[in-house]
């Protein structure tokens, strides 16, 4: 029988936790993130690793969470939103459940799962990832395997600056700094820019929706605007517009194969695509990206596990030959 591998997505509301055998995904099973402590979200990806693989002999586990990692290690460097930040999590897990245990950016793991296709083969080799959320992630693969960089930070895409005019401004004491992709382009800048449009302009659809229930955000411009409201195109094509930049950068700087476009913001499909598109070649250097396809995401919300176990059986190899040289 074809080894197990438990895939793992960490994130703020939920852990979610599958089975992966031979390139296919079993069913994900979900619980709400316990963020008590380090100690209790630890304990709660020990349960659901051992309940995603049941009886069967588990033979690795591939982990994504939103945070710095350093890949060697396992060592969580920075955490926004989970309890873990200074937590060697590779070696807590591995002790509890004595298989190798593999710990990497959730940004990352996803843009490896885009990369393959769903029976688990690699097609895309080189790849650029932006999952645009509350915030702007991002995840590279280069020759089929994920780019982290010297220290396992690398592919924070979100801090590239799109918005700077003129002299250049202090940066502030806190991220994301002014004019970067991440504060011009996010959900939380969505949902500013809607909350700012529907109070300028109450006959619109976001206008109305605003003062029916008191607060608007993102998800009831995306909605406007599907249903033909003028004001909410107008903010989600401004908003595809930065992502165009933020796309040109990626390419400029990396010339991929493929650009994907994942995350909650990206539900609105081609209503920001399409205004991305307009604006990205304009800002890319001539003669870069001449074989770049640009698209939405293709692995939807079971990107984030699946890559974690796809990262599991990319490194396991290596991993295992390592293995057998310290061994002799």
């Amino acid at each position: 029988m074809a080894d197990l591998i438990v895939g793992v997505d960490v994130g703020g509301t939920k852990v979610s936790a599958a089975p992966f055998r031979d390139g296919k995904l079993g069913e994900p099973k979900l619980r709400p993130t316990d963020l008590t402590s380090a100690e209790h979200v630890v304990a709660q990806i020990v349960d659901s690793v051992r309940g995603a693989a049941g009886e069967d002999t588990l033979t690795a586990v591939g982990i994504g969470i939103p945070s710095v990692v350093e890949f060697a290690t396992g060592m969580v460097r920075s955490s926004v939103n989970i309890p873990l930040q200074n937590v060697p999590l590779r070696h807590v897990l591995e002790d509890e459940l004595r298989v190798p245990v593999f710990v990497d950016n959730d940004a990352t793991v996803a843009a490896l799962a885009e990369a393959h296709d769903e029976a688990g083969n690699l097609d895309v080799e080189n790849l650029v990832m932006l999952t645009i959320g509350t915030g702007v992630g991002g995840g590279i693969v280069i020759a089929g395997r994920p780019y982290r960089g010297a220290t396992g930070a690398a592919a924070e895409i979100g801090h590239t600056l799109i918005g700077i005019e003129h002299d250049i401004p202090s940066a502030t004491d806190h991220f994301p700094q002014p004019g970067s992709l991440e504060a011009l382009a996010a959900g939380h800048a969505l949902d500013r820019l809607t909350r700012e449009a529907a109070a300028a302009n109450p006959a619109s659809a976001i206008g109305i929706a605003l003062k029916e229930h008191g607060s608007v955000a993102g998800p009831d411009l995306v909605r406007a605007a599907r249903a033909g409201d003028e004001v909410a195109i107008g903010l989600l094509r401004l908003v595809g517009r930065r992502i165009g930049i933020g796309i040109a950068n990626a390419i400029n700087t990396f010339d991929p194969d493929v650009v994907a476009i994942g995350g909650g913001v990206s539900s609105a499909g081609d209503l920001l695509l399409a205004p991305a598109l307009e604006v990205v070649w304009g800002y890319v250097r001539e003669g870069v990206g001449t074989k770049t396809e640009i698209r939405l995401a293709r692995s939807g919300p079971q990107a984030g596990v699946r890559g974690a176990a796809l990262l599991a059986r990319t490194e396991l190899a290596s991993h295992n030959d390592n293995y057998h040289k310290e061994v002799r």
